[in-house]
């Protein structure tokens, strides 16, 4: 951060810090914690769609090679971008109003130089099939869609480009929750077709809870525990998991919570750090 007219420099915020964790092939690894922990920024660099100041991406590709994803130069990313796709949370705002759906879905390929002509329809209209859209819905443009529908189209664009990696963004938080489901069972269908690997972003862990196989719980730009999410559920460690356990609520009417979630995370503060 900086103030006055020459800019000096007064505080430095680090919105990750020291963040480790791996991806095995097929895995779905979830990204939990409260808003402004750093879970998105986390997700960005390892896409590289932020810079990270410091650290290591490490990613395999197809042919097992081995390559740093944030030294790499631009001419040399461009090509490896096609292995790790992102689905976004709002499904409004990250599709292009002016673009057909077809023109959305393909535009990966033409820019990666894969398919043109025909055999660009034709693997535009086999990716919105195998979402459970129709060949004929991408001369239509996004604002003829329901949000789960334009959802569909968006797994679509990261799916066309056959990535061994989807980061979801928040994928399902903007829809509704009789929808939410339908997402998730789609994700989990195309995963087992493709050995797609998802690092999943979400605030709602009982969606976490049923979809993801470890989970890594992050608070102030750090991880502070990572563990398989039976585990985490059944038995978490530090302080701030019971805390974010504690505070989702009970379909139990006669549940009702005990505590402040503020004043428990107010508490936390204060402790001594280990």
């Amino acid at each position: 951060m900086s103030r006055g007219f020459c800019s000096k420099v007064v505080a430095v915020v680090k919105a990750v810090d020291d963040v480790s964790f791996d991806l095995a092939p097929s895995e779905t690894l979830g990204l939990v914690g409260e808003s402004g922990s750093g879970k998105t920024t986390t997700a960005r660099c390892v896409l590289r769609a932020i810079d990270p100041s410091a650290g290591e991406v490490f990613f395999r590709l197809p042919d097992g090679r081995m390559v740093d994803l944030a030294t790499l130069p631009a001419r040399e990313l461009k090509p490896i971008r096609q292995h790790a796709q992102m689905v976004f949370q709002d499904p409004y705002s990250s599709l292009n109003p002016r673009m057909t759906v077809g023109d959305i879905v393909g535009e990966p390929l033409v820019i990666h130089g894969l398919a043109r002509g025909e055999e660009l329809e034709v693997r535009v209209a086999e990716v919105l099939a195998r979402v459970g859209l129709k060949p004929e819905h991408r001369l239509r443009y996004p604002h003829a869609f329901s949000g789960w529908q334009r959802q569909r189209i968006g797994i679509a664009r990261a799916l066309i480009m056959k990535p061994s990696l989807i980061v979801c963004d928040e994928a399902t938080s903007a829809l509704d929750v009789s929808v939410q489901a339908q997402v998730l069972d789609l994700l989990k269908e195309l995963q087992r077709e493709f050995r797609l690997t998802y690092l999943f972003v979400a605030h709602n862990l009982d969606v976490v809870r049923n979809f993801c196989d470890r989970v890594a719980v992050m608070r102030k730009g750090r991880i502070v525990e990572l563990a398989p999410t039976t585990q985490i559920f059944a038995a978490p460690q530090h302080a701030y998991t019971k805390i974010l356990l504690s505070a989702v609520p009970s379909p139990d009417p006669d549940v009702r919570m005990n505590f402040n979630v503020g004043e428990e995370l107010a508490k936390l503060d204060a402790a001594p750090q280990p």
